[in-house]
C-alpha cells in the first residue's frame, strides 16, 4: 500500500450511529468541522493531523483492517464479523456509550415448543431440510450454531429487512440485530431466551501495523483515549461547592466523611472563605459526586450546615493513564518509545 503522511478517522455517513459518533466527539471537545453535507471529508481543529472521512459502517472495518484508515468508530458487531483472523484490526475502546443493540436468534412465535437454544437443536433434528437462517452475519452466526451443537443448516444471505424471511418462507428462522425488539414483534418473532450472539455497541477502533510504524498515530490514538475516557468519566458526574461554618478543615471533612456521599473522588477540598473583616469560621468546600447521588448529596450537605450549593456539570475528569492507553500500548509493543520521543503537532488545538 502507497505510504501516506495524513492520519485517518473514518466515521459512520449517516444514520444515528453516525450522528452520536459526532455528538461524542464534540461532547470530548473534538468538534468535527464539515464545510458541506456532501463532503466525504472533514477536519477536527483541535487535532490539526487528522482527516475525518466518512463511510458505511461495514466499511469502516475494512478500511481500518487492510490499513486505509487508521482508526475508526462503527459498531462492535460489525467488527467481530469482519475483523479477521490476522490480528490486523485492534479495538482501542469497547464501550463508547451508544449504539447498543444485541444480535440474536429471532424464531416465529408458531414455535410455541421452541423458547432456547436446546429447544431449536431438537426442533432441527426432526426437520426434513437443514435448518434455513437469514442473517447478514454468516461468520458468527455459523460460529454460534456450531458452539450449540446445531450442525444442520444453511445460511441464507439477505441484504434487505430479514424479518420477512420466515413468512415467505425463504428462511425458517432469522439472527438480526435487536435494540427494542418491536420490529420482530410487529412481524411474529421472537428472540430465543438464551439466544443472544453478542452483545455490541459502538467502539473505537485501529490499525495495528499503523500503531507499531507510525509514532504519531500511536500518540493520536493516546490523545484520542485520553479526550474520551475522561469526558466519559466525568459524564457521570456534577461538582458542588457550598460554604460550611467550622473550626477548622479537619473537623468539617470528618464531618463530611460521616456521610454517604460526601467523599468525593479523593476527598473534599476544603478552604476558608475570605470575607470582609475577619474569616468568621465560614469554609467553602468543593467535591465532584456521582450524578446519580446529587441529591443526596445535597441533603446531606444541608444536614451538617451547607449553604449556598452551587453545583455544576463536569466536563473531564482526567486521572492516571486510562487502562485502555496501557492495553494498547502493551498491544503494539516496542513503538511505545519511538512515539514517546517523536510527539504529534497540536499547534492550533481549541
Amino acid at each position: 500500500m502507497k505510504s501516506r503522511e495524513e492520519v485517518r478517522l473514518s466515521l459512520p455517513s449517516k444514520g444515528h450511529l453516525g450522528q452520536q459518533a459526532l455528538d461524542l466527539l464534540c461532547d470530548c471537545g473534538l468538534t468535527v468541522r464539515k464545510t458541506s453535507p456532501r463532503q466525504y471529508a472533514a477536519a477536527i481543529p483541535a487535532l490539526p493531523n487528522l482527516t475525518v472521512i466518512f463511510q458505511r459502517p461495514g466499511d469502516i472495518v475494512v478500511s481500518v483492517r487492510d490499513g486505509s484508515v487508521d482508526f475508526g468508530v462503527t459498531g462492535m458487531d460489525l467488527v467481530a464479523e469482519r475483523r479477521g483472523e490476522d490480528g490486523a484490526l485492534l479495538v482501542l475502546h469497547d464501550a463508547l456509550g451508544f449504539g447498543a443493540c444485541r444480535l440474536g436468534l429471532a424464531v416465529p412465535e408458531t414455535w410455541s415448543g421452541v423458547s432456547s437454544v436446546a429447544d431449536l437443536r431438537g426442533r432441527v433434528r426432526t426437520m426434513d431440510h437443514p435448518l434455513r437462517v437469514a442473517t447478514k452475519f454468516p461468520n458468527l452466526t455459523g460460529d454460534f450454531l456450531e458452539r450449540n451443537q446445531i450442525h444442520s443448516f444453511t445460511l441464507v444471505d439477505a441484504e434487505g429487512a430479514l424479518e420477512v424471511a420466515p413468512t415467505i418462507g425463504y428462511a425458517d428462522i432469522i439472527c438480526d440485530l435487536v435494540s427494542t425488539g418491536q420490529t420482530l414483534h410487529d412481524n411474529r418473532l421472537r428472540v430465543l431466551e438464551d439466544g443472544v450472539v453478542l452483545h455490541s455497541e459502538a467502539v473505537l477502533i485501529a490499525n495495528r501495523a499503523a500503531l507499531q510504524g507510525r509514532a504519531e498515530v500511536l500518540e493520536l490514538a493516546r490523545l484520542l483515549l485520553e479526550y474520551i475516557e475522561a469526558h466519559l468519566r466525568a459524564e457521570d458526574h456534577v461538582a458542588l461547592f457550598a460554604n460550611i461554618r467550622g473550626e477548622s478543615p479537619e473537623v468539617i471533612a470528618a464531618r463530611m466523611f460521616q456521610q454517604e456521599t460526601l467523599g468525593g473522588l479523593q476527598g473534599p477540598t476544603i478552604s476558608p472563605v475570605v470575607a470582609r473583616g475577619q474569616n468568621g469560621g465560614w469554609y467553602a468546600v468543593h467535591i465532584v459526586v456521582r450524578r446519580d447521588s446529587l441529591f443526596d448529596a445535597v441533603a446531606e450537605l444541608r444536614s451538617i450546615g451547607g449553604s449556598g450549593v452551587i453545583v455544576t456539570p463536569v466536563a473531564y475528569i482526567f486521572e492516571e493513564e486510562p487502562g485502555r492507553c496501557q492495553a494498547m500500548l502493551e498491544a503494539v509493543g516496542g513503538a511505545v518509545e519511538s512515539a514517546a520521543s517523536e510527539p504529534v503537532n497540536r499547534e492550533g488545538q481549541e
